[in-house]
């Protein structure tokens, strides 16, 4: 596997995306609990992709009652449109012991190229009873297609949490927009 930069989807000028308000997000998460509610699934975990899926995963959890949650880090995005050629995930990685025939909840802000998503879904699935994948937005190009989405769009996406620089930089680290 190479870590060299890849070609990513570019993002759109700011007049042609997507954007997402704190209050517009508390309606997503809440309307993708009771979807997956209606559906009769009941996740014993919910898995959280870092960084932008830990807010997706502690809204779903309080509303579907699931204290049990988990968090992975996964590297893929370097920058604005440059990913690397696959995703990896960080240490320190899930107990997939924790997973023995639990039912997980895979929760992320977007499924863009689907290769985050696979990725973890893959990491689950030997040990897990089941596995499904609940996003905010999903794009139509995504090579995983989740079960629960919020909203399908082409459009690149501005979420409250990642529009804004961060307060502090850390010395070659740049990822915005991502």
């Amino acid at each position: 596997m190479s870590d060299s930069p890849v070609a990513a989807p570019v993002p759109a000028p700011a007049a042609a995306r997507e954007s997402l308000s704190y209050e517009q997000f508390g309606v997503a998460v809440r309307e993708l609990a009771q979807a997956v509610a209606e559906d009769g699934y009941v996740p014993d975990i919910i898995l959280s992709i870092a960084r932008g899926g830990v807010f997706v995963a502690g809204g779903l959890a309080y509303a579907l009652d699931c204290k049990n949650i988990h968090l992975v880090n996964v590297e893929f995005y370097e920058g604005v449109g440059k990913t690397l050629d696959l995703p990896v995930m960080l240490p320190p990685l899930p107990n997939l012991v924790d997973f023995s025939q639990k039912r997980v909840l895979v929760a992320d802000d977007v499924a863009d190229t689907g290769k985050t998503l696979k990725l973890v879904h893959d990491f689950c699935a030997e040990q897990a009873a089941e596995v499904r994948s609940a996003v905010i937005y999903e794009k139509p190009a995504s090579l995983v297609k989740c079960e629960y989405v919020w909203k399908t769009t082409d459009l690149w996406i501005n979420f409250p949490w990642s529009v804004e620089p961060p307060v502090v930089r850390r010395a070659g680290r740049q990822v915005l927009d991502a």
